[in-house]
């Protein structure tokens, strides 16, 4: 006879302790190629060109290259599709959004004065999503050596049993409430009966097999408002400078089932769990930029800009449901855990400083028939912070994003060819990997092309990029870390409204 534990969570739960992992960190950290149909089609090589409301994102300079004011706004729609590999067993998931992408405008300022070498001001509002979190995956397959039990099991070593027996989730720290689950919802038992007992076993039966289904689904945006100042010196020098404002708003939710086909040992054993987490960050941030712009000769132009680290002040809300059937209606009796209603953590406030990156940028431009232009930058993801850095838990977890994270460098190029009022355009980026392993998170290689026409005070312009980067992280991060191998490959097309003053 079977019975079924569900233990079902309502409420709210403050905790002081941290529960955020290396992914929340990068997720904040790296940036799509978001912006305009112009600047996406050209893979966002703009460092040295500028005259595009995105541009403002790689180097402030380039609002000062604007001969006239202009506003625009870009529709987008992007599909994702990941392909899952899970110890042989091949899945794919696939979704599709549409958003408003980006929102700004420059207005240029020309001097009158005829002795000033100061010849033009600018300033600019431009919004765009930095990075769309709209995402899904599907795993399945069948694991023939782990269990999700080491999960729990990792957390509850250490723990005294009285500990789990004489408080409810509700007043248990995050590590605890991992063990709490387990142990009530009969995964793991304890080595003794001793109430100062630290050890604890598996109630999942060994010698068989392991079919494993992970369902993840996320929400939201990182959204960038920047601020824009710049001017020209002479028409041969161009500085610039943004004020950024950072938001976000993000949701994750996945679920983990397991069954498995050993032999029914003793009362209580497990066949099956299914583990749901639902995680929600929202919060807002800083950031600023400055950036240079040189015509060298009047085809090539270099490009310098320097983007600081964002400083986020985030929050965390974190809530789960543990669903297990075991094979006997008989055992050791633990109390009922349903007595526990539903309980959302909300984690304290928390700081985190993402990586800064510099820029630089060469363009060659033939005359008025077309362009080529080349980006490279460094980014140094091993300085991602979580703070306040004196804290036990934030200290290991910088250390650990010091060791894993790496330098990388990203290399975008992208050319446009004139045909009177036609615009034909193509580019190339490529990203190095923020893991040293270059596995957890692979490197990111994309195509992108578009045209644009002009009518005179109206312009619109049409892209389409893709993306491909493979990834291989666990499921859960520590005691159970098997994980899929997922290959994504991202369709991107954006259409863009520009009008001129």
């Amino acid at each position: 006879m079977k019975k079924y534990i569900f233990i079902f969570l309502t409420g709210l739960s403050f905790s002081a302790l941290q529960a955020q992992e290396i992914r929340d960190a990068l997720r904040y950290s790296q940036d799509n190629l978001n912006g305009t149909a112009r600047y996406r089609a050209m893979s966002g090589a703009f460092g040295a060109l500028g005259g595009d409301l995105s541009s403002l994102n790689v180097n402030p300079a380039g609002s000062a290259i604007f001969l006239n004011n202009q506003f625009g706004v870009t529709l987008n729609n992007v599909s994702n599709k990941n392909d899952s590999d899970y110890f042989g067993n091949k899945t794919t998931e696939k979704d599709n959004n549409f958003s408003i992408n980006q929102a700004g405008g420059v207005f240029v300022f020309n001097n009158q004065r005829t002795n000033s070498n100061w010849k033009k001001f600018s300033i600019g509002v431009n919004y765009e999503n930095a990075n769309n979190f709209n995402n899904s995956t599907y795993s399945a397959g069948t694991n023939t050596a782990n269990s999700i039990d080491g999960y729990f099991l990792s957390y509850a070593d250490g723990v005294p049993l009285q500990v789990l027996e004489d408080n409810s989730y509700r007043n248990l720290n995050n590590n605890d409430q991992q063990a709490y689950l387990g142990y009530n919802a009969y995964i793991i038992n304890p080595a003794s009966n001793d109430r100062n007992e630290t050890l604890y076993n598996s109630n999942v039966p060994g010698g068989g097999s392991f079919y494993h289904q992970n369902a993840e689904r996320s929400e939201g945006y990182n959204g960038k408002l920047s601020f824009n100042a710049a001017t020209s010196y002479k028409d041969k020098l161009f500085i610039g400078l943004n004020l950024n404002s950072h938001f976000t708003d993000y949701r994750r939710f996945s679920s983990f089932y397991e069954i498995n086909d050993a032999p029914l040992s003793t009362d209580y054993t497990i066949t099956d769990v299914r583990f749901d987490n639902e995680l929600y960050t929202y919060g807002s941030g800083f950031s600023f930029q400055l950036g240079a712009i040189a015509k060298v000769t009047n085809e090539l132009r270099a490009g310098l800009a320097y983007e600081s680290p964002t400083w986020y002040r985030l929050n965390d809300e974190f809530t789960q449901d543990l669903f297990s059937t075991t094979s006997s209606s008989t055992g050791p009796d633990r109390g009922n855990p349903l007595a526990d209603p539903k309980i959302t953590n909300v984690y304290d406030v928390y700081k985190l400083q993402t990586p800064s990156k510099v820029t630089g940028s060469l363009a060659y431009i033939f005359g008025k028939s077309g362009l080529i232009s080349v980006d490279y930058a460094i980014k140094d993801y091993s300085k991602t912070k979580f703070k306040p850095e004196n804290d036990a838990y934030y200290t290991s977890l910088n250390n650990s994003m010091g060791d894993l994270l790496d330098n990388t460098s990203e290399l975008r190029i992208g050319a446009e060819y004139k045909i009177k009022e036609l615009s034909l355009r193509a580019g190339y980026r490529y990203e190095q990997s923020p893991y040293k392993n270059e596995s957890t998170i692979g490197d990111l290689t994309g195509y992108s092309g578009g045209l644009g026409y002009n009518f005179g005070s109206t312009k619109v312009d049409l892209s389409y990029a893709y993306a491909e980067r493979s990834t291989q992280q666990g499921f859960f991060t520590q005691g159970f870390t098997d994980g899929a191998n997922i290959n994504n490959i991202s369709n991107n097309v954006s259409l863009t409204f520009l009008f001129e003053l």
